[in-house]
């Protein structure tokens, strides 16, 4: 809004008959506009913020049967949120983020498989619901205006305006006098965002403490385990054979943990003659018997093929070879470091076990390590 001014103290002394154009940035200091209500600030002109109202489509009446039906229908939802988002906690706090892991058993049954899919419905209803609340809120309990505007010059008054515009906007909403929709809001606002932030939890709370790039479940007097759970003897394999072995674990079960995937090697007669065990390793096998890890130094996949023959190990992926008969060190593809090797024993009933871990880490090549 500018206002017109005419006379001689607006044209600094000199008798002019044409007008002069001010307005509240030249009458009023920042300091005074500052401190000035709405209605003060609506004195000033009538289009202080330029905007012309064309139609208004006004919001229910308070009090009135169909305001307090949206607002009911409001608040359902926005509770729905909360609710949801607190579900998200609850099945959350099973990964041991701040409380101690739950068993996933129930009825017998192991239902951990679900616990990724429960956070998915979980957070997906609760921002689903925040969602269909925010839209009933703004169709049902807000007025519409359509209105026009005109391009503000940024003046000191266009900015305070702006914000005591939308202070009324807050008034006009009914949020300071609908209490049990502001509580449940606040509730759903306090639950959604605890819900964004708890997978964050995991950089504050790291479950990977001590060497766990470094480290397996391998360790001294475990059983090399079949994939049926069966342990292994030194007469169950053939020379020249191979076979997948996984550590026990209590129970009678083995451990899945991929990187703790083993090749047992039966090496052949002539293999034997050959085999030049690397410093400090000569006692890791045990008779004819090796034991390599199955991941690839090279990108981590799984070695899964063995030429015996050959004497050599094979990565389908990218094509490294490794020389079994030569502490399984790469002799072909992209692979620069030797499969790290576990030393086995065999145990009291004349079972294969672990007689400690890999003594290096296990998978691709770690900045440090370098070419072994």
């Amino acid at each position: 809004m500018s206002t017109t001014h005419s006379g001689p103290g607006a044209a600094g002394g000199d008798d002019t008959s044409g007008p002069v154009h001010g307005g509240p940035d030249d009458d009023y200091s920042p300091e005074r506009l500052a401190t000035m209500d709405r209605t003060e600030l609506d004195r000033l002109g009538a289009r202080y913020d330029g905007v012309e109202v064309l139609h208004v489509d006004p919001a229910p009446e308070p009090g009135s049967p169909l305001e307090k039906r949206a607002t009911r229908q409001v608040t359902m939802w926005f509770a729905l949120a909360a609710v949801a988002a607190l579900a998200f906690l609850v099945i959350y706090a099973g990964s041991g983020w701040f409380l101690p892991d739950w068993e996933w058993q129930v009825g017998g049954s192991d239902w951990s498989a679900l616990f990724t899919p429960l956070l998915g419905v979980t957070m997906g209803i609760s921002l689903t619901a925040i969602g269909i609340g925010l839209v009933l809120y703004v169709k049902k309990l807000l007025p519409h205006e359509t209105a026009v505007q005109d391009k503000h010059d940024g003046s000191h008054f266009d900015r305070v305006t702006t914000g005591a515009t939308l202070l009324g906007g807050l008034d006009k909403s009914g949020l300071p006098r609908r209490k049990l929709l502001l509580t449940t809001i606040g509730l759903m606002g306090a639950g959604a965002g605890a819900m964004i932030l708890a997978p964050l939890g995991g950089l504050i709370r790291n479950p990977n403490t001590g060497n766990p790039l470094g480290t397996t479940p391998w360790a001294d007097g475990v059983r090399l385990l079949r994939d049926d759970g069966t342990p292994v003897r030194p007469s169950d394999q053939q020379p020249g054979s191979l076979e997948t072995v996984f550590p026990a674990v209590p129970g009678g079960n083995f451990h899945a943990d991929a990187s703790a995937s083993v090749m047992l090697i039966r090496l052949r007669p002539d293999q034997i003659e050959e085999l030049e065990a690397p410093e400090g390793r000569a006692d890791y096998g045990y008779g004819d018997y090796v034991a390599y890890s199955k991941i690839c130094t090279h990108a981590g996949c799984p070695v899964s093929l063995y030429e015996q023959e050959t004497g050599r190990i094979l990565c389908p992926c990218h094509q490294s070879q490794f020389l079994v008969t030569e502490g399984a060190r790469p002799v072909f593809g992209p692979a620069t470091r030797a499969l790290p090797q576990l030393p086995i024993a065999v145990d009291d009933e004349g079972y294969f076990v672990a007689r400690a871990d890999f003594p290096e880490p296990v998978g691709p090549s770690f900045w440090n390590l370098g070419r072994l």
